[in-house]
């Protein structure tokens, strides 16, 4: 099987806007579905034979399949989970945008993380990271930490699948803020009231929780960045930040002085 072209970064490519669904696989030449994407296929969409479904690795390469004849309208029970998509078409590797862009955040209470992580996955941002800072309210430490990095993990891959992204976004495990520029290989700038105009000359935001960031904080990592006139949430924060740095790196909109 050939490889084609690397998509175009102006916009997703016309195959993955009109395919009935997205799946993850393991090696899209040979797309082996998993028993719960079988379901959602099979089940959920109840898909036709002949539809268009997109299989990628989540690191760039994906293949247009169709739903195979032996599955359809069969559900997922019992189904030869390798038999369910033919690859239709070449093989595209898409590069990644550069640069890679993180966004870091602390969690706060209820369901508005896993929010936080499906938004910013539909933006496009690169790295997403949970935090722990000096007023930090949600402490996800030990095993209810890796439960939730999880759960984030799951929200995003079910995200990069509905807005057909062909990157998986990287979800770290939860970082304190002083270690976040070992974690990415950048120092971040704190997004905060009065900070300068975002830039993709600091590609790495981390945005602070609901009682704010205290003054070590501030004081270690420097002026920082603002987004806009107005307090934000913090879950607001987040998804702004990324809009902006993912909106400037894709010639949405202009950049800012």
């Amino acid at each position: 099987m050939g490889q084609g072209p690397a998509a175009s970064t102006g916009g997703p490519d016309p195959l993955l806007v009109s395919a009935a669904a997205m799946v993850f696989v393991e090696d899209p030449a040979v797309p082996v579905l998993t028993p719960g994407d079988a379901h959602h296929l099979l089940d959920v969409l109840r898909l036709r034979i002949g539809e268009l479904v997109v299989a990628s690795d989540g690191a760039g390469s994906w293949v247009p399949c169709r739903l195979s004849a032996s599955s359809a309208g069969q559900g997922s029970r019992g189904i030869e989970l390798g038999a369910v998509l033919e690859a239709d078409g070449d093989l595209v590797s898409q590069a990644k945008l550069r640069p890679e862009i993180t966004v870091a955040f602390a969690p706060t209470k209820g369901d508005w993380p896993e929010w936080v992580a499906q938004k910013l996955t539909e933006l496009g941002v690169d790295r997403i990271v949970p935090i722990r800072s000096a007023r930090s309210v949600v402490r996800w430490d030990g095993e209810r930490g890796e439960r939730a990095v999880e759960r984030l993990r799951r929200v995003a891959r079910e995200a990069a699948a509905q807005c057909r992204r062909a990157w998986l976004p990287e979800v770290a495990p939860v970082t304190p803020l002083d270690g976040l520029a070992s974690l990415v290989g950048d120092l971040p700038v704190l997004a905060r009231p009065g900070g300068g105009p975002p830039s993709l000359a600091h590609p790495v935001v981390a945005v602070g929780p609901e009682g704010g960031w205290d003054d070590e904080e501030l004081a270690c990592f420097g002026v920082g960045v603002g987004l806009g006139p107005t307090v934000l949430r913090a879950e607001t924060a987040a998804v702004a930040a990324a809009t902006v740095l993912c909106g400037i790196r894709g010639g949405v909109v202009g950049a800012l002085a």
